[in-house]
């Protein structure tokens, strides 16, 4: 056993992602007794995702110094929350260009209907939960993230309290909640090595009773998110740093380490030590900066997840034959950035923050539905598509740092011209 788990996930997940399309080519519709076991994953999956959002999104927001929202904070939010929401844009963009997975319609024990999409006050006023308990219950989704995003700045101004109690009983609950993040980040990890027989039961049931024309979509969905993740990092992370006055193909060198080790890992939380080493030694940026940019990027800045996000809904949606209209995008498009702000950064984090999104357009994953299908189709894929969108990810957070950097005088110039070439 020891070996089995020493063994990396994503080749498990590759195996049972190929072993399920062999043995559902060759068993055929004979094949469906398997389901319960994909049945299990997704119920585990959804055992997980609103705790992993809250807990996540609160000691995120809290690890923002009051003394520096003001500026730097505002900086370094502001670009994050622009990139993600051109991130989206461009996914959707994509997606409506090459619309993958429309045709499938895939069946099951119950194929999902968009809900209807309220109208835009409906929308805004949603967002702010009149009772935060029955909404974690709920799993309303939007305002679960906005009011962990109150508590968490809340308890980053206590933290600063002049009456000790106060600061104090602060600290103590925000050393509860990180400790309950942690248990969480445990427990995906966990729920991710089931994640193997999920994904073999459930492209195994794909493939058995729809044959193996569900391949092509598939590969569609692939490329498209490679695409427009190399437009989002050529054109949105060039225009980043020329802002600033710097050369990207120097800042694109300069970052290489970085964006390496995390398409490996897969992980923006195991980058950040090399990550940050990148920033003082390849790019020149002042330690009071990055110390608190890159770690709240690391957790607030998943433009690769949101762009992943709004290719996946929007082929889900067409793979169960109910296509999202504008007014379904926009909402996809407010979800997917508030989502990617409380996605953890670890390998498979993001494909949990999907359900998110598909629920917020109410395409439920229902254990035996069509929706749980085609999700379970993305899930066999996710390793691949989690690996670029990691790396930009992680090139992002220093895009913006080295931006925010210029505009301080916090960025060594000297040593820019010197190291990066």
């Amino acid at each position: 056993m020891r070996g089995y788990f020493k063994f990396p996930l994503i080749y498990k997940i590759l195996i049972g992602l190929i072993v399920g399309l062999i043995v559902g080519m060759i068993v055929g519709p004979a094949i469906t007794p398997v389901a319960p076991l994909g049945d299990l994953f997704i119920r585990l999956l959804k055992m997980i995702v609103m705790p992993v959002v809250f807990f996540t999104l609160v000691v995120g927001a809290a690890s923002i110094s009051p003394a520096r929202i003001a500026r730097i904070g505002g900086k370094i939010i502001g670009l994050y929350l622009l990139t993600t929401f051109i991130a989206v844009i461009i996914g959707l963009g994509l997606a409506n260009l090459f619309r993958p997975g429309l045709g499938m319609a895939l069946a099951g024990e119950g194929v999902a209907k968009a809900a209807a999409v309220p109208a835009i006050k409906d929308i805004l006023l949603g967002l702010i939960t009149t009772n935060p308990f029955a909404s974690l219950a709920a799993g309303d989704v939007l305002p679960t993230i906005v009011f962990a995003l109150f508590l968490g700045t809340a308890l980053a101004f206590l933290k600063e309290a002049k009456v000790p109690r106060i600061s104090e009983a602060s600290t103590t609950v925000l050393g509860v909640f990180d400790g309950l993040a942690e248990a969480m980040y445990k427990l995906v990890r966990w729920v991710l090595e089931v994640a193997p027989y999920g994904v073999f039961a459930l492209i195994a049931v794909v493939v058995g009773t729809q044959g193996t024309k569900v391949l092509g979509p598939l590969a569609l969905v692939t490329v498209i998110v490679y695409v427009g993740i190399i437009i989002h990092y050529v054109v949105v992370y060039g225009a980043v740093v020329g802002v600033a006055g710097l050369n990207p193909l120097k800042f694109w060198s300069g970052a290489k380490d970085a964006s390496i080790t995390a398409f490996v890992t897969r992980s923006s939380s195991a980058t950040l030590p090399v990550t940050l080493r990148v920033a003082d030694e390849e790019l020149g940026i002042d330690r009071g900066l990055y110390s608190f940019t890159l770690p709240l990027g690391a957790t607030i800045n998943m433009d690769g997840t949101a762009l992943y996000q709004g290719v996946c809904a929007l082929f889900i949606a067409n793979a169960v034959g109910a296509p999202l209209g504008f007014g379904a995008q926009m909402v996809v498009l407010i979800t997917a950035v508030l989502a990617s702000i409380g996605t953890a950064g670890i390998p498979g984090a993001g494909a949990i923050m999907l359900l998110m999104v598909l629920e917020a357009v109410g395409l439920k994953v229902e254990a035996g539905t069509a929706v749980a299908l085609a999700y379970g189709m993305i899930l066999g894929i996710d390793a691949i598509l989690d690996m670029p969108r990691t790396s930009l990810n992680v090139t992002g957070d220093l895009a913006c740092s080295a931006l925010v950097a210029k505009t301080e005088g916090m960025l060594n110039l000297d040593l820019w011209r010197r190291k990066v070439a």
